[in-house]
């Protein structure tokens, strides 16, 4: 069975992760994650998300925090502190470090990143053929109200150091026009027999995955069917600001509005949604327009509890394994 997945950072790694608890053997998942987070720091390459998915699916995550390196140092950013260098809101771990450093001599020697991606997961063994959403440096943008001044920064410096506290006005994608899906991606999506969104942020981290030119169609024209998991609970985000998110692009922090802003094929991008049992009456008015939905408990409390939660989604579009 193969099964292919849109995602962001933490709630994609932790919802992937079931799905692979779930499978077993019996499934071969490839992961599309967002680099729209990506950044240059201290002149090594940073891929948020990507990090996550292969420390998460790796067993070497800081579970506590969700991200990061488990037993995380952090003397170089010290030092570099020292020198006057560096955010103090965003720290590099020592662990951390190394990948980036990794990354970045693999770059500079002209390979890829969906190569230098594949290159690093060989260590971590995660267990799905990781991808990112492009070979493309893409990255996302805030443009917020800072008083009567508008100003522009990227994404993880409002999420990370203003937790989403000055109002978005608008995200803004660099280079996004020009971008293409890295090799994989959309045989990945052709050639699934499911395609799962799990609860990521929809704004900057699927939203984003979205907005590569090429990888919406593939979804609306795929004959795999495509579920996805609600990322708000009861009014609120299960995880980080995304209502902040969904507030700047004008769409209510709800399960039944996030479903609509993905839409239903084949004018969107979804055929199926689960929400949870908190929002049954969610579910209740999407079917009442034609999607196929269901509630059940998906809050990822456990690597058990999450391969339920996959189970749910897949057994909505009737794709259990």
């Amino acid at each position: 069975m193969k099964v292919t997945v849109l995602s962001g950072g933490v709630g994609g790694a932790r919802f992937t992760r079931g799905l692979l608890s779930l499978l077993g053997h019996r499934g071969q998942v490839t992961v599309i994650a967002n680099t729209g987070d990506d950044m240059w720091l201290h002149g090594v390459r940073v891929c948020p998300d990507l990090d996550t998915l292969m420390y998460t699916l790796g067993g070497a995550v800081h579970e506590e925090q969700g991200w990061g390196r488990r037993d995380e140092s952090s003397r170089t950013s010290d030092d570099l502190a020292a020198y006057g260098l560096g955010w103090e809101w965003f720290t590099l771990g020592d662990l951390d470090l190394a990948t980036h450093l990794a990354r970045t001599a693999l770059l500079r020697e002209g390979l890829p990143l969906s190569q230098v991606t594949a290159r690093l997961a060989e260590r971590w063994s995660p267990g799905v053929t990781l991808l990112p959403m492009t070979d493309d440096e893409v990255e996302t943008h805030v443009v917020v109200a800072d008083g009567q001044e508008m100003q522009e920064m990227h994404f993880e410096e409002w999420w990370v150091r203003h937790r989403a506290a000055l109002p978005a006005v608008r995200f803004v994608q660099t280079n996004l026009a020009t971008a293409a899906p890295a090799p994989g991606v959309l045989a990945a999506i052709a050639d699934a027999d499911v395609v799962v969104v799990p609860p990521s942020n929809p704004v900057v981290s699927v939203g984003t995955i979205l907005a590569i030119p090429g990888i919406r169609d593939a979804l609306r024209t795929t004959s795999a069917p495509v579920v996805g998991v609600s990322p708000v609970i009861g009014g609120a985000p299960v995880r980080g600001m995304a209502d902040a998110c969904l507030t700047a692009i004008g769409v209510e922090t709800s399960a039944v509005a996030v479903a609509r802003h993905y839409g239903r094929r084949p004018d969107g991008v979804l055929d199926a949604w689960l929400v949870d049992d908190r929002d049954a009456d969610a579910a209740e008015t999407l079917r009442s327009e034609g999607w196929l939905a269901g509630a059940a408990p998906t809050l990822m409390t456990d690597v058990p509890t999450t391969a339920r939660i996959a189970a749910d989604a897949l057994a909505l579009v009737g794709a259990l394994p």
